[in-house]
């Protein structure tokens, strides 16, 4: 089943569900009833989440030009205690 994207003028789009090749140039809208015109979408060609795709395109990067690092990044400092009574608690 393939989702095909109609545009009412008066309500705005609505997707069909219909098997590949079948779709109308025209189908009526869910809404009024009146006729609304397909309009033509990409494939959907990326399916993975977005935070996927970057991560492998920078690894994918890294394997021509990797980042060169010229200093020790800076460590991540604990957060400073503002209530003095805080510092005799117990540690993890």
């Amino acid at each position: 089943m393939a989702s095909y994207l109609y545009r009412c003028g008066a309500c705005g789009p609505w997707e069909v569900l219909r098997p590949i090749g079948t779709a109308e140039p025209t189908s009526t809208c869910p809404s009024c009833g009146a006729a609304g015109r397909r309009q033509y979408t990409p494939p959907l060609l990326s399916r993975i989440p977005t935070a996927v795709a970057s991560a492998r395109r920078r690894e994918e990067a890294s394997a021509d030009a990797p980042a060169v690092t010229t200093a020790v990044p800076p460590a991540a400092g604990r957060p400073v205690a503002r209530d003095p009574r805080w510092g005799a608690l117990p540690r993890p």
